[in-house]
């Protein structure tokens, strides 16, 4: 009986830490500006689109991810991104 408690008890904390990692998607990422047509914002700033719609990043900056302006920079290409985090509602 104490095995199957600890095989049970063992199964439960798996199960606790599989869904506390985060998980990682592919997505678009440009300049919210110029390529995602976002408005709230001016200057170039960068961002991502999950499902069709667009949120500005927070925690990196467009610039620290290349030249912005290159040819394939994020103002000038929609590139694909690897990210992982949370989409956040913030007051402005």
């Amino acid at each position: 009986m104490k095995k199957i408690i600890s095989i049970l008890v063992l199964f439960v904390c798996i199960a606790a830490n599989a869904q506390d990692k985060a998980k990682t998607q592919t997505v678009e990422a440009a300049c919210g500006q110029c390529q995602f047509g976002m408005t709230s914002k001016s200057g170039c700033d960068l961002a991502v689109r999950i499902d069709g719609k667009p949120y500005f990043v927070d925690g990196t900056d467009i610039n620290k991810h290349g030249d912005a302006h290159a040819t394939d920079g994020f103002c000038s290409a929609v590139r694909k991104a690897e990210v992982v985090g949370e989409i956040k509602m913030t007051v402005s």
